[in-house]
């Protein structure tokens, strides 16, 4: 029968930095980056829940994305972040767990929410006339409703099934973070059935989205091609420009990670294209979103004088 000592024990994670110059002033990007994700999200979130001319489908999505970027990033950063300034590199096999449960839910609800928003996109362009009522509130919490319930259960079940097997070898996690493929490494047991059910559940996760995506922005081609006005065309392929860009950063790292054979992998690899989706794409996004769009940055006018105005009274 194997002892699960790591139930007790926990993992030690390895982590991305040493304590040379170099990677002094990596890990110093790193948590600018981190404080400007954290503090962009934030700021996201709280202009569309306070300006009244942001409560639209789009934008109401927009702070869920928000939101789930900003779980993602402190779900690993601030960990890695400790262990890297106190030099003690472990974390316990329940704090473990719970990385494994909110990363994998969080990544899964996010894909989803994507694709999803490349509908609203369809129908806000090919059916802008019927778009209060096929996008209605209801049916926003629906699609955002659906996108968590998604991830959730995805992660719960590669959570337990991931923590279940026995880990009595060495404990070093090759990463920065508990992430499924570097803990399976460690396991005493045979894992080739559970790689492939996580690499079938994998392409899943992302094609499924993703097909929601090319099935949407085929759509969308084909209405902005039969629009007679220039500028009317620019506008529609304008309202997608910013999401297209936030859908090629996620699922670009995505299925680099994921979507490579095996003898492929290498954990320094790994680490680098991890470390730019749970901490680069959280920053780019708000600033896609907002630095591309007008009503993002007339919301932030507005409420940089009210703060003017409070300040002077």
């Amino acid at each position: 029968m194997w002892l699960n000592e790591s139930f007790t024990d926990g993992f030690i994670l390895l982590g991305i930095f040493s304590q040379s110059q170099t990677d002094l002033v990596l890990f110093s990007m790193v948590m600018v980056v981190f404080i400007v994700a954290v503090c962009g999200n934030v700021l996201l979130i709280l202009l569309i829940y306070t300006d009244s001319r942001l409560h639209t489908p789009m934008y109401f999505f927009l702070s869920q994305l928000s939101f789930m970027d900003l779980m993602l990033i402190c779900n690993s950063v601030p960990k890695m972040a400790t262990n890297f300034l106190t030099g003690k590199k472990s974390i316990s096999f329940v704090g473990c767990a719970i990385q494994i449960g909110f990363f994998v839910s969080l990544v899964g609800s996010e894909g989803l929410l994507l694709g999803l928003m490349a509908y609203d996109r369809y129908v806000a362009i090919s059916h802008p006339l019927h778009y209060p009522i096929l996008m209605s509130h209801k049916v926003c919490l629906q699609i955002a409703g659906s996108s968590w319930a998604f991830g959730i259960v995805d992660g719960v079940i590669q959570m337990v099934a991931a923590m279940t097997f026995p880990y009595c070898k060495s404990r070093k996690v090759d990463h920065f973070f508990c992430e499924v493929p570097a803990l399976l490494k460690l396991a005493c047991a045979d894992t080739s059935l559970f790689d492939t059910l996580l690499f079938a559940c994998c392409v899943f996760m992302l094609l499924l989205p993703f097909s929601i995506i090319v099935a949407s922005y085929a759509r969308i081609l084909g209405t902005v091609l039969r629009m007679r006005s220039a500028q009317a065309r620019k506008k529609a392929l304008a309202t997608c420009s910013s999401h297209l860009t936030a859908v090629s950063l996620f699922y670009g790292a995505a299925m680099f990670i994921y979507l490579r054979p095996k003898r492929y992998r290498a954990p320094s690899h790994d680490k680098l294209v991890s470390l730019f989706y749970t901490v680069l794409t959280p920053m780019l996004n708000p600033l896609i979103y907002s630095l591309r769009n007008r009503e993002v940055m007339g919301a932030l006018k507005k409420g940089l004088d009210r703060c003017k105005i409070g300040i002077t009274f």
